[in-house]
């Protein structure tokens, strides 16, 4: 299978947010992900890096309300 994790830069460190993820998808408030079996959940985030290889997907927060 080929799911990958995904994980938040938080004081720059990288935070797991949630693991298995089977869909990433960039919305206006955020990046929508979603793990088998689960609901999609919105984070206030944006794409830094997704690494194929080792089934990584690293986020950063976005504040709302700037945009």
């Amino acid at each position: 299978m080929c799911q990958s994790s995904v994980f938040i830069m938080e004081n720059g460190k990288e935070k797991e947010i949630k693991r298995d993820v089977i869909l990433v998808e960039p919305v206006d408030e955020g990046v929508k992900i979603q793990g088998f079996f689960e609901a999609p959940q919105v984070v206030p985030a944006r794409i830094k890096t997704i690494d194929l290889l080792k089934h990584r997907i690293i986020l950063e927060p976005i504040d709302l309300e700037k945009s």
